[in-house]
């Protein structure tokens, strides 16, 4: 009997449902928020009533891309944290439901512990490019830079972390002093493409250990057009690009400076990105080129799990339904949920 794990994320903005069966990836469908861009960020409340008009037609069209029925799906496994309450809860309601149902097992998911596993992902049964343990994994998001040993599937290790802002909010924050549209992130991205980081120099936060910081960073960006728009009112229209190499250079420097250290003192030899600034070229170049001159193996995602998707929280419920780690009915979603 084939593993058929139903995979729901509901953590923020985007609803997302997909079928994995014995670790294969068999559907992964997200159906997409765009109300939020007008407001440049996230709006919880608009968030969790898109959700509620998503998420029954999403289940439905991943388990029949899947070609399967209702009736196969082994267990369903679901979002419970981190992100916003009343996002989770709709996952979570909706897969109680759907679990009473069937008469199925229900498995809880932390978020970023599916970021991380994402990459165990098989698209077909043959498929062994995965990382081997244990591996450091550098998560990236819009909430969270963290650096993390991976042990096993479900023996994760956090030794560094973000003591103010994640280098995705940080990209989303300095891009709206450019009046670049949200998610500021992929528009960065591209323009940095078309500039020369060194025009513009940017300070760098010194954290002793493992932990990152972002907020510095984004105070000298803000200062540096603060003080050069006093003498040229037009000056991020002309430098703009220069502005988003400099400011995506300075961010991928300031991440690659601790997963060097990282390495280095622990002689882990697999690398592996995750969450959704693991998308930037630039950063995905870095990571190529540092492990190409260190002699380290690494990992970059497919860009379809790179941001919020059901995939990864269905391959986190495999290796939790091979564990038997079942959840109650009675659970509720966590607002916060560390790894």
């Amino acid at each position: 009997m084939s593993i058929n794990i139903l995979g729901i994320e509901s953590s923020c903005d985007d609803t997302s449902a997909a079928v994995i069966s014995d670790g294969v990836i068999k559907s992964n469908l997200i159906a997409n928020q765009e109300v939020h861009k007008k407001y440049g960020g996230v709006v919880p409340e608009l968030a969790s009533r898109a959700h509620q008009q998503n998420i029954i037609p999403v289940v439905d069209a991943a388990i029949k891309q899947a070609g399967m029925q209702a009736s196969d799906i082994t267990a369903v496994a679901f979002t419970r944290g981190p992100g916003l309450l009343g996002s989770l809860l709709v996952g979570t309601s909706f897969a109680k439901g759907f679990a009473l149902a069937q008469n199925i097992p229900l498995i809880e998911v932390n978020h970023l512990q599916g970021h991380v596993l994402a990459h165990f992902i098989k698209e077909t049964p043959d498929d062994t490019n995965q990382p081997g343990f244990p591996f450091l994994c550098l998560l990236v998001s819009g909430g969270n830079s963290q650096l993390i040993v991976v042990k096993s599937p479900l023996e994760m290790d956090v030794v560094g972390a973000t003591i103010d802002d994640a280098a995705g909010e940080a990209f989303d924050k300095c891009a709206k002093v450019m009046d670049l549209p949200y998610p500021g992130g992929p528009i960065v991205d591209k323009l940095a493409k078309e500039g020369d980081p060194t025009k513009i120099k940017l300070s760098k936060p010194r954290i002793d250990g493992y932990d990152y910081s972002f907020s510095g960073l984004k105070t000298s960006f803000l200062y540096h057009i603060r003080d050069n728009m006093k003498l040229n009112p037009n000056y991020i229209e002309e430098n703009k690009t220069h502005l988003c190499a400099a400011l995506q250079q300075t961010i991928i420097e300031i991440l690659m400076e601790k997963v060097h250290k990282l390495l280095k003192d622990t002689g882990i030899k697999e690398l592996a990105v995750a969450g959704g600034v693991s998308a930037n070229s630039g950063l995905r170049d870095a990571l190529t080129a540092y492990g190409q001159k260190h002699k380290v193996k690494v990992h970059i995602p497919k860009f379809s799990y790179t941001t919020d998707n059901a995939a990864m929280i269905a391959i986190t419920g495999h290796f939790r339904f091979l564990k038997g780690e079942f959840a109650s009915h009675d659970i509720t979603p966590l607002a916060r949920f560390e790894i």
